[in-house]
């Protein structure tokens, strides 16, 4: 399958750009990851991922946690943990109706990202769970295609600090504010940690 449809080579023709275009797919454009590749996804402490549903609608979800949440668990495979959100499943709900997704990972500090698209499955008694304190499920991302992506308009940022919200063993994780309000509190989920606090 190519990685280009109509709308891609229209532009291409447009610019003149599908030379280019095709060289960037012949040479750089995978369906696995490398040791580099590993290294760098490794590293992240953030990753969005795209989807859209049965009808073509998208979604766009960042999912954060501490470096090394996203795991290669082989040469065409990654995973990360599904935490606690809103509620709304929106990204993981389209991911179970329409599993091809499209995942961007980025690197401010290094100025550095990869796009890594693939199919998606979200696994409820995978053993990495026992890593992921709180994690619900685990999303695994079987890649189709994993390539570089233009750092040039990358912004230089450095990490003031991690989310205190990420779930660690060694402590407890805060309620987040909003499930605090009136609007929210009558509508948690039973077990919902709110509740107790």
């Amino acid at each position: 399958m190519s990685l280009f449809n109509d709308g891609s080579r229209s532009y291409q023709d447009r610019f003149d750009t599908r030379r280019l275009a095709d060289r960037i797919d012949e040479r750089l454009v995978r369906d696995f990851i490398d040791d580099d590749d590993r290294a760098f996804i490794e590293r992240c402490d953030m990753v969005f991922v795209a989807t859209a549903d049965a009808d073509g609608r998208p979604q766009c979800s960042y999912k954060g946690g501490d470096r090394g949440f996203v795991r290669v668990v082989d040469e065409r495979t990654i995973a990360f943990p599904n935490y606690d959100g809103n509620g709304m499943f929106l990204t993981a709900g389209n991911a179970l109706v329409n599993p091809q997704v499209g995942l961007l990972l980025i690197n401010f500090e290094e100025r550095k990202r990869l796009r890594l698209n693939g199919v998606a499955t979200h696994v409820s008694d995978d053993p990495l769970l026992a890593e992921y304190p709180e994690a619900q499920f685990i999303w695994h991302v079987r890649a189709e295609e994993v390539f570089p992506n233009c750092p040039r308009y990358i912004h230089h940022y450095r990490l003031v600090e991690h989310s205190r919200f990420v779930p660690k063993v060694e402590c407890e994780t805060p309620v987040p504010e909003w499930k605090r309000r009136e609007w929210a509190r009558d509508v948690l989920a039973a077990d919902d940690p709110a509740n107790e606090r």
